[in-house]
């Protein structure tokens, strides 16, 4: 009996074998951490591949929202036509081709502030304000959302959730959403801005509709830092490069290829009074400053291959090289561009400061158009199959600079007589912000404004002397409207991520 008592004892205290005891109880736990921690590296990683892949969705359709007819139903197509392009591999699903089912598209027209705020598929926040753009010129972000549905594309688990108490099921449903936006950049730019002296971007898309291009007539807001911009008022954005001294900024107008880029998304006034920058426009018409920074340098800045501007050629000798107005004997050679007739009549709308493209381009025999002073021996009939009847000043200015050798010699000559050196024919033309200076009371500088376009203007005379700083201008295109092709050689179009 005490045999039995003390062989019982021993194997009551022997700890031989507790481990294995231990590890039967703790292996499913184990393995079941294990097997979850495959599965969610499985996760992670077909989430990070499904995020490349709705990223590339989000930047096709935002590079196509360029603010222009049909930009949002192109967005739609790009979009699609790279999910139908591309499969996609979805756990034990397979490859598996994303569905309308899967994939929700929405254009929005700005973000939330903080990057914090979540967006829900629709393009609304949780309290329910909505960022979904009304058309397509204010769409400027593609939002795709790609949930693949459990049905058409399981992610089959491998721990067996169906077995936990309360059941469950062994698929994951994997969502992903990226946003992109569309970002317009010109550089070689002119640092200026003008006051859209139409209602909206539509009325000057509209005014941009056909041969016949409007007038503006540019004044510098001479009214100090408190006054309010209006239509037709003109003024500087600070470089990129820091706000610029008056000599300097002179000298972007001058040169061919300013040192600046500005994007649709906002550009920013110039604080200060900025002098006339006359001296800069005009050596687009062979007339050059002797002193600054603009001063006669064609390798810089210059002179367009048609610099006619009305005026007669004197001296020749270099730098003393000069224009002037012509003699009364003269006068009958001698035309510029005329301005719109509404400018000479009085009449122009939008305060005095728009024209609506009707100019003299051929008159009468009693009172000659600009065509007949300086074409005395032509009909018309080739500009007129070249621009149209109505045609923009830009067009004739352009057929001028192609038809120079059929010029008579006693009228004025279109080429640079101060200067050899020319560029090509978008040398006439300014670049320029158009802003809603109403809507956005501009005054003074040191505003960061949104921009509706970007215009090129073709400016039609020499900017008027001190204190007489207007420019008379033809608006040719906008960046929002296919037209002319004037600003394609600055454009910079680009989308990137922002969530």
């Amino acid at each position: 009996m005490k045999a039995v008592r003390t062989t019982l004892a021993r194997f009551i205290a022997d700890e031989r074998g507790n481990a294995l005891i231990f590890v039967t109880l703790m292996l499913p736990v184990l393995v079941g951490f294990s097997v979850l921690a495959i599965d969610m590296s499985r996760v992670s990683s077909l989430h990070n591949d499904l995020q490349s892949g709705v990223d590339a969705l989000a930047l096709a359709g935002a590079a196509e929202l360029d603010g222009k007819a049909n930009a949002r139903s192109r967005a739609t197509t790009a979009i699609q036509t790279l999910i139908t392009d591309n499969s996609t591999k979805f756990s034990t699903a397979g490859n598996h081709t994303l569905t309308s089912a899967d994939v929700t598209i929405t254009f929005l027209s700005g973000l939330p502030p903080s990057d914090s705020t979540a967006l829900n598929a629709d393009g609304t926040q949780a309290d329910g304000v909505s960022w979904v753009a009304a058309s397509d010129s204010a769409a400027q972000f593609a939002e795709v959302t790609v949930k693949p549905t459990s049905t058409t594309a399981p992610f089959q688990t491998i721990f067996p959730v169906s077995f936990l108490p309360g059941g469950g099921t062994n698929t994951l449903t994997v969502t992903t959403q990226s946003v992109a936006g569309y970002q317009a950049a010109l550089c070689d730019f002119t640092p200026m801005f003008i006051c859209n002296p139409y209602t909206s971007l539509a009325a000057l898309e509209n005014a941009l509709t056909g041969t016949r291009k409007p007038m503006i007539w540019l004044k510098e807001q001479q009214g100090g830092s408190s006054a309010q911009y209006g239509p037709g008022n003109y003024g500087f954005l600070s470089s990129p490069e820091g706000d610029k001294s008056t000599a300097s900024i002179t000298e972007m107008f001058a040169v061919t290829n300013p040192p600046a880029c500005y994007t649709r998304n906002g550009v920013t006034t110039r604080p200060g009074n900025i002098p006339p920058v006359n001296d800069g426009i005009n050596t687009r018409f062979d007339m050059f400053s002797n002193g600054g920074p603009y001063k006669t340098d064609p390798a810089i800045n210059p002179p367009a291959p048609n610099v006619r501007k009305g005026m007669v050629v004197q001296g020749l000798n270099g730098n003393n090289c000069q224009y002037n107005a012509p003699n009364s004997g003269q006068a009958k050679n001698y035309m510029a561009l005329p301005r719109d007739n509404c400018f000479v009549a009085g009449t122009c709308s939008s305060a005095g400061v728009l024209g609506d493209g009707n100019w003299n381009f051929i008159g009468t025999k009693a009172a000659p158009g600009y065509w007949d002073t300086n074409w005395p021996k032509d009909n018309g009939t080739g500009v007129k199959a070249a621009c149209g009847n109505t045609p923009s000043r830009y067009c004739v200015y352009k057929y001028e600079i192609q038809h120079k050798a059929d010029l008579v010699s006693t009228n004025e000559q279109t080429a640079p007589q101060c200067n050899a050196t020319t560029q090509g024919p978008e040398r006439r033309l300014l670049y320029v912000a158009v802003i809603d200076c109403v809507a956005n009371q501009v005054k003074g500088g040191g505003q960061t404004l949104p921009v509706q376009a970007f215009a090129s203007m073709l400016v039609t005379e020499p900017a008027g002397g001190p204190p007489n700083a207007d420019i008379y201008a033809e608006i040719e295109d906008i960046s929002t409207k296919v037209g002319q092709g004037t600003l394609n050689g600055l454009q910079r179009n680009e989308s990137q991520l922002y969530r």
